[in-house]
């Protein structure tokens, strides 16, 4: 089901059961007596081994396992990789490794009489097996079974095998429920979602559809960084961004778009904030139930040469309605003077940016703030600024850092440093250039928002 609503994506299902381990020639001799619902039934290593290959874009061999004759056979089937990659089996969240190479984790849960009755259809339709080696010597109680063997197979006699010896019953109640309950119940608790139902929970479904494609649309960055937030890309924002981008866009147009993209950024970033609920009194009289913000808010725009993200302090408060709730104050922190240092991430401290002024409120500590800078380069000036606020007694967690493009370099050396921060851009870009300019970017935004060289 997830397969067929994800049609415009490349998706490639791997199951569990081709990595079942070769049964020797003593084992085979008493395949009955085998617990294949045991972790050590399957190569977890070969498995690994494949998905790792997959995530990494290369393509891989899976091996062809007969159920009929416990064995691996030629040939194997070669999977190439794609934007989805289903890994199912009733194992696969047992192990912790496999677990670690998973983005969403599913349990799909299902009535127990549900579960024995697939069992003995596929045993004895899909996988060839007689009736009888599906049996074992094991006490319980014959009537469910009775019906389900005789609506499933058609065998009256079967019926009549239970009626005559209750002591038979199928091998279900030897491995396959033990082991349910020692290994795989008990990995239920490591699932991001749990699915009651199984495919016929058709709301469950079309959740895990619309969040995989949303992960989809993303940048592979916010994939590895959770606190990495990219605003929806419309091609009205594509269409600001080309204008802005546009090294013969004049002045005024160049305002007049960074300023309607910053607003988007900025009311993305108090989407973040927490909100209590308020109850209010309309004109009509009415009463009308909505949101407050949780905790004063302060906006701190960096400043580097003359560039900072709001031309002015009432433009921030204009947008956000903050009169009452906020200000809006600045820092100044001097850019890098030498742009020829070695590698990117690592810096003498005479290339560090150093801080010049700044101006915060006396209880910053117990607002939440908006840091603002229109470029996210290097990372070094957002580094600084961020331990500034700490310095200050700012919560890492309470402080939003926005910004109209990023770098990967700076995404990087930013949430490494302070993974509990939020970052918030419309546009990641592709890399830095070695004078640390972003590429493709949009040049000195400061010198082309205030008309300066």
């Amino acid at each position: 089901m997830i397969i067929s609503q994800l049609h415009d994506q490349r998706v490639v299902l791997v199951n569990q059961d081709s990595f079942y381990r070769s049964l020797n020639e003593a084992q085979l001799r008493s395949a009955h007596e085998y617990n294949f619902d045991h972790p050590d039934a399957f190569n977890t290593e070969l498995l690994l081994s494949c998905m790792e290959r997959l995530r990494r874009g290369q393509p891989v061999s899976i091996p062809s396992y007969d159920f009929k004759t416990h064995t691996s056979i030629e040939p194997s089937r070669l999977v190439n990789p794609a934007d989805v990659i289903i890994l199912e089996g009733i194992l696969v969240l047992h192990d912790s490794q496999v677990r670690n190479l998973m983005n969403m984790k599913i349990f799909v849960d299902t009535d127990s009489d549900v579960r024995l009755a697939r069992r003995i259809q596929r045993d004895t339709v899909e996988r060839g097996r007689n009736i009888s080696n599906v049996l074992d010597q094991v006490r319980t109680s014959p009537t469910l079974f009775i019906s389900l063997v005789n609506f499933y197979t058609g065998k009256q006699t079967c019926g009549e095998v239970f009626l005559t010896d209750p002591g038979i019953v199928l091998q279900y109640s030897r491995f396959v429920k033990p082991s349910f309950e020692e290994f795989i119940l008990p990995s239920k608790k490591f699932a991001d979602i749990i699915i009651p139902r199984g495919g016929d929970n058709d709301v469950a479904v079309d959740l895990i559809v619309q969040h995989i494609l949303t992960k989809l649309g993303q940048h592979d960055l916010c994939k590895i960084y959770p606190n990495i937030n990219v605003i929806f890309s419309t091609f009205q924002i594509r269409g600001m961004h080309t204008l802005v981008r546009d090294v013969k866009t004049t002045k005024h147009d160049f305002v007049f778009y960074s300023d309607r993209l910053i607003r988007l950024v900025v009311e993305h970033g108090l989407g973040h904030l927490p909100f209590t609920e308020k109850q209010i009194i309309t004109p009509t009289g009415s009463v009308y139930s909505g949101v407050v913000f949780c905790k004063r808010l302060c906006g701190v725009s960096v400043i580097r040469r003359k560039t900072k993200l709001l031309r002015n302090d009432d433009n921030l408060l204009c947008w956000c309605q903050w009169r009452k709730h906020g200000e809006c104050t600045k820092s100044m922190l001097q850019g890098n003077q030498n742009r020829h240092a070695n590698t990117i991430f690592s810096f003498s401290h005479q290339h560090l940016p150093q801080l010049i002024y700044e101006k915060l409120p006396a209880d910053i500590s117990s607002r939440h703030v908006l840091l603002l800078d229109p470029v996210l380069a290097s990372g070094n000036s957002a580094i600084k600024a961020v331990s500034l606020l700490l310095s200050k007694g700012v919560p890492e967690t309470s402080i939003i850092f926005l910004n109209l493009i990023s770098a990967p370099e700076g995404i990087h050396a930013v949430c490494r440093k302070f993974p509990r921060l939020k970052i918030v851009t419309s546009e990641i870009d592709s890399s830095l250039d070695k004078n640390y300019r972003v590429i493709p970017g949009m040049g000195e935004f400061g010198d082309r928002y205030f008309g300066t060289d």
